[in-house]
Protein backbone atom coordinates (compact mmCIF):
# COMPACT_ATOMS: atom_id res chain seq x y z
CA UNK A 1 0.00 0.00 0.00
CA UNK A 2 1.37 3.39 -0.98
CA UNK A 3 2.09 5.75 1.88
CA UNK A 4 0.23 9.08 1.76
CA UNK A 5 2.34 12.04 0.73
CA UNK A 6 2.56 14.09 3.95
CA UNK A 7 4.31 16.94 2.14
CA UNK A 8 1.14 17.88 0.26
CA UNK A 9 -0.75 19.72 3.01
CA UNK A 10 2.07 22.17 3.89
CA UNK A 11 2.58 22.89 0.18
CA UNK A 12 -1.10 23.56 -0.36
CA UNK A 13 -1.37 25.81 2.70
CA UNK A 14 1.78 27.75 1.78
CA UNK A 15 0.60 28.27 -1.77
CA UNK A 16 -2.90 29.21 -0.63
CA UNK A 17 -1.65 31.75 1.90
CA UNK A 18 0.46 33.44 -0.76
CA UNK A 19 -2.48 33.51 -3.17
CA UNK A 20 -4.92 34.87 -0.58
CA UNK A 21 -2.46 37.53 0.60
CA UNK A 22 -1.91 38.70 -2.96
CA UNK A 23 -5.48 38.56 -4.27
CA UNK A 24 -7.78 38.21 -1.27
CA UNK A 25 -10.27 35.38 -0.91
CA UNK A 26 -12.57 36.51 -3.71
CA UNK A 27 -9.78 36.94 -6.25
CA UNK A 28 -7.83 33.81 -5.34
CA UNK A 29 -7.82 30.89 -7.76
CA UNK A 30 -7.80 27.26 -6.65
CA UNK A 31 -6.22 26.39 -9.98
CA UNK A 32 -3.32 28.78 -9.30
CA UNK A 33 -2.97 27.45 -5.76
CA UNK A 34 -2.71 23.88 -7.03
CA UNK A 35 -0.25 24.79 -9.76
CA UNK A 36 2.08 26.60 -7.35
CA UNK A 37 1.79 23.76 -4.84
CA UNK A 38 2.40 21.23 -7.62
CA UNK A 39 -0.65 19.18 -6.72
CA UNK A 40 -3.80 18.21 -8.59
CA UNK A 41 -7.17 19.76 -7.81
CA UNK A 42 -8.28 16.27 -6.84
CA UNK A 43 -5.58 16.10 -4.18
CA UNK A 44 -6.72 19.46 -2.82
CA UNK A 45 -10.39 18.47 -2.67
CA UNK A 46 -9.50 15.28 -0.82
CA UNK A 47 -8.24 17.51 1.99
CA UNK A 48 -10.42 20.64 1.79
CA UNK A 49 -14.06 20.96 0.73
CA UNK A 50 -13.38 24.15 -1.20
CA UNK A 51 -11.77 27.57 -1.17
CA UNK A 52 -13.40 28.77 2.04
CA UNK A 53 -12.43 25.60 3.90
CA UNK A 54 -8.86 26.19 2.75
CA UNK A 55 -8.95 29.82 3.90
CA UNK A 56 -10.33 28.73 7.29
CA UNK A 57 -7.59 26.15 7.67
CA UNK A 58 -4.99 28.91 7.28
CA UNK A 59 -6.46 31.39 9.78
CA UNK A 60 -8.00 28.91 12.25
CA UNK A 61 -5.05 28.88 14.68
CA UNK A 62 -4.96 32.69 14.87
CA UNK A 63 -8.74 32.88 15.31
CA UNK A 64 -8.48 30.33 18.14
CA UNK A 65 -5.70 32.35 19.79
CA UNK A 66 -7.83 35.51 19.63
CA UNK A 67 -10.81 33.66 21.08
CA UNK A 68 -8.58 32.43 23.91
CA UNK A 69 -7.63 36.06 24.58
CA UNK A 70 -11.29 37.05 24.94
CA UNK A 71 -11.98 34.00 27.13
CA UNK A 72 -9.06 34.91 29.39
CA UNK A 73 -10.34 38.48 29.69
CA UNK A 74 -13.80 37.16 30.51
CA UNK A 75 -12.52 35.14 33.46
CA UNK A 76 -12.18 38.26 35.60
CA UNK A 77 -15.56 39.40 36.87
CA UNK A 78 -15.34 43.19 37.42
CA UNK A 79 -17.55 42.83 40.50
CA UNK A 80 -14.72 40.88 42.16
CA UNK A 81 -12.04 43.51 41.44
CA UNK A 82 -10.85 46.13 43.89
CA UNK A 83 -11.36 49.78 42.97
CA UNK A 84 -7.67 50.03 42.10
CA UNK A 85 -7.78 46.96 39.83
CA UNK A 86 -10.95 48.17 38.14
CA UNK A 87 -9.45 51.57 37.37
CA UNK A 88 -6.10 50.08 36.32
CA UNK A 89 -7.85 47.96 33.68
CA UNK A 90 -8.28 51.20 31.65
CA UNK A 91 -4.63 52.22 31.88
CA UNK A 92 -2.91 52.54 28.49
CA UNK A 93 0.33 50.93 29.61
CA UNK A 94 2.91 51.05 26.81
CA UNK A 95 4.61 47.82 27.85
CA UNK A 96 1.34 45.90 27.97
CA UNK A 97 0.20 47.29 24.62
CA UNK A 98 3.53 46.40 23.02
CA UNK A 99 3.04 42.81 24.20
CA UNK A 100 -0.33 42.84 22.47
CA UNK A 101 1.27 44.08 19.25
CA UNK A 102 3.92 41.36 19.59
CA UNK A 103 1.14 38.77 19.89
CA UNK A 104 -0.36 39.99 16.61
CA UNK A 105 3.00 40.46 14.90
CA UNK A 106 3.81 36.79 15.47
CA UNK A 107 0.63 36.00 13.51
CA UNK A 108 1.15 38.74 10.93
CA UNK A 109 0.07 37.06 7.69
CA UNK A 110 -2.99 35.35 9.21
CA UNK A 111 -4.06 38.60 10.86
CA UNK A 112 -3.72 40.50 7.59
CA UNK A 113 -5.86 37.87 5.87
CA UNK A 114 -8.58 38.34 8.48
CA UNK A 115 -8.42 42.13 8.15
CA UNK A 116 -8.30 42.64 4.40
CA UNK A 117 -8.47 39.29 2.61
CA UNK A 118 -11.55 37.64 4.10
CA UNK A 119 -14.34 39.23 2.04
CA UNK A 120 -16.58 36.41 0.86
CA UNK A 121 -15.84 34.15 3.84
CA UNK A 122 -17.50 33.80 7.24
CA UNK A 123 -14.74 36.04 8.59
CA UNK A 124 -15.74 38.99 6.38
CA UNK A 125 -17.00 40.98 9.40
CA UNK A 126 -14.02 40.09 11.56
CA UNK A 127 -13.19 43.70 12.54
CA UNK A 128 -16.75 44.59 13.50
CA UNK A 129 -17.22 41.27 15.30
CA UNK A 130 -13.99 41.73 17.27
CA UNK A 131 -14.88 45.28 18.36
CA UNK A 132 -18.36 44.17 19.40
CA UNK A 133 -16.92 41.34 21.51
CA UNK A 134 -14.42 43.69 23.16
CA UNK A 135 -17.14 46.29 23.74
CA UNK A 136 -19.34 43.74 25.51
CA UNK A 137 -16.49 42.88 27.88
CA UNK A 138 -15.33 46.47 28.40
CA UNK A 139 -18.81 47.76 29.14
CA UNK A 140 -19.09 45.47 32.15
CA UNK A 141 -15.97 47.14 33.55
CA UNK A 142 -17.37 50.61 32.89
CA UNK A 143 -20.75 49.74 34.44
CA UNK A 144 -19.11 48.48 37.62
CA UNK A 145 -16.96 51.61 37.89
CA UNK A 146 -20.08 53.74 37.45
CA UNK A 147 -22.03 51.68 40.00
CA UNK A 148 -19.30 52.28 42.58
CA UNK A 149 -19.25 56.00 41.88
CA UNK A 150 -15.69 55.91 40.51
CA UNK A 151 -17.00 57.84 37.52
CA UNK A 152 -20.06 60.03 37.09
CA UNK A 153 -19.86 60.05 33.28
CA UNK A 154 -22.78 58.32 31.57
CA UNK A 155 -21.61 56.37 28.51
CA UNK A 156 -23.97 54.33 26.33
CA UNK A 157 -23.02 51.03 24.75
CA UNK A 158 -23.20 52.65 21.33
CA UNK A 159 -20.85 55.44 22.37
CA UNK A 160 -18.34 52.99 23.81
CA UNK A 161 -18.64 50.89 20.65
CA UNK A 162 -17.75 53.94 18.54
CA UNK A 163 -14.76 54.80 20.75
CA UNK A 164 -13.50 51.22 20.70
CA UNK A 165 -13.90 51.09 16.92
CA UNK A 166 -11.56 54.08 16.68
CA UNK A 167 -9.15 52.48 19.16
CA UNK A 168 -8.97 49.09 17.47
CA UNK A 169 -8.68 50.68 14.04
CA UNK A 170 -5.37 52.19 15.18
CA UNK A 171 -4.24 48.64 16.02
CA UNK A 172 -5.52 47.06 12.81
CA UNK A 173 -4.17 49.65 10.38
CA UNK A 174 -0.41 49.07 10.89
CA UNK A 175 -0.89 45.45 9.77
CA UNK A 176 -3.05 46.43 6.82
CA UNK A 177 -0.33 48.87 5.72
CA UNK A 178 2.57 46.46 6.24
CA UNK A 179 4.36 48.13 9.16
CA UNK A 180 7.70 46.73 10.23
CA UNK A 181 8.32 45.93 13.89
CA UNK A 182 10.30 49.16 14.36
CA UNK A 183 7.37 51.13 12.94
CA UNK A 184 4.94 49.28 15.21
CA UNK A 185 7.04 50.10 18.28
CA UNK A 186 6.81 53.81 17.43
CA UNK A 187 3.11 53.51 16.64
CA UNK A 188 2.51 51.86 20.01
CA UNK A 189 3.82 54.99 21.75
CA UNK A 190 1.61 57.23 19.64
CA UNK A 191 -1.65 55.41 20.35
CA UNK A 192 -0.92 55.09 24.07
CA UNK A 193 -0.54 58.87 24.16
CA UNK A 194 -3.60 59.39 21.96
CA UNK A 195 -6.10 57.23 23.85
CA UNK A 196 -6.56 58.57 27.37
CA UNK A 197 -9.14 56.08 28.60
CA UNK A 198 -8.99 57.48 32.14
CA UNK A 199 -10.31 60.78 30.77
CA UNK A 200 -12.78 59.11 28.39
CA UNK A 201 -14.31 56.98 31.14
CA UNK A 202 -14.34 59.89 33.57
CA UNK A 203 -11.81 58.98 36.22
CA UNK A 204 -10.24 61.88 38.12
CA UNK A 205 -6.54 62.84 38.15
CA UNK A 206 -6.19 61.12 41.52
CA UNK A 207 -6.89 57.79 39.81
CA UNK A 208 -4.06 58.09 37.30
CA UNK A 209 -0.96 55.95 37.34
CA UNK A 210 2.06 56.58 35.06
CA UNK A 211 2.02 54.49 31.85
Amino acid sequence: MAKPDKSIDPRILKSAKEEFLEKGFSGASLKEICQKAEVTTGALYKRYRGKEALFSAIVSDTVADLEDYIAEKSIRNPVDLTNEMLIESWNMDKTYMLQWFQFLYERYDDFVLLLRGSQGTRYADFQHHWVRRMMDESYHYYEEAYRRGLTKKEISKLELHIMLTAFWTTIFEPFIHGFTWDEIEKHNTYICDLFDWYCAIGFTDSHRTPS
